[in-house]
């Protein structure tokens, strides 16, 4: 399973884990599918770890999942944050995510068993994720430029009814 996010610094397709966490895989397509992300700013971006988005308000408060409300962590020790790229759900603590995510710039060990990773980048990673890694940042890691989703392009959606 495959999407893509059309960004204003080009694209990020992403390969989603829909079989290893299929509930959070489900809410990241069906925001998709909903155009929820959709002229959605990336709020927070920290050169050499990770560049965070979702929050349709911008400020990184706000964001609900398809399910109502916060929705449990689906840990899985075999995905890990281990590399560049890697695509997760951030959070507040256990049990606590919603519709924001982030995309790592390197491995982030310290965040396995805490972050649902339910992707991973498999085109852009050298070209659209080293321009948003470079983008000037405030002392709160508040991009200086807009960092934007245009909008998403969904390649194959297991969950959708035939």
């Amino acid at each position: 399973m495959s999407l893509t996010l059309h960004t204003n610094l080009g694209d990020l397709k992403l390969e989603l884990f829909c079989e290893s966490v299929p509930k959070t895989a489900e809410n990241f397509l069906a925001l998709c599918a909903s155009c929820y992300y959709d002229s959605t700013n990336f709020h927070r971006n920290i050169p050499s770890f990770m560049i965070q988005g979702g929050d349709p308000t911008g400020k990184g408060k706000g964001g609900q999942s398809i399910y109502g409300g916060n929705f449990e962590d689906e840990i899985r020790p075999t995905l890990r944050h281990n590399m560049r790229g890697i695509v997760s759900m951030a959070n507040r603590g256990p049990g606590t995510n919603g519709s924001q995510f982030f995309i790592t710039y390197a491995a982030a060990p310290h965040l396995d068993g805490k972050n649902t990773v339910f992707g991973k980048v498999i085109e852009g990673a050298d070209t659209t994720l080293d321009a948003m890694e470079a983008i000037e940042v405030d002392n709160k890691y508040r991009p200086q430029e807009v960092i934007q989703i245009k909008n998403v392009t969904i390649h194959a959606n297991p969950i959708a009814n035939p």
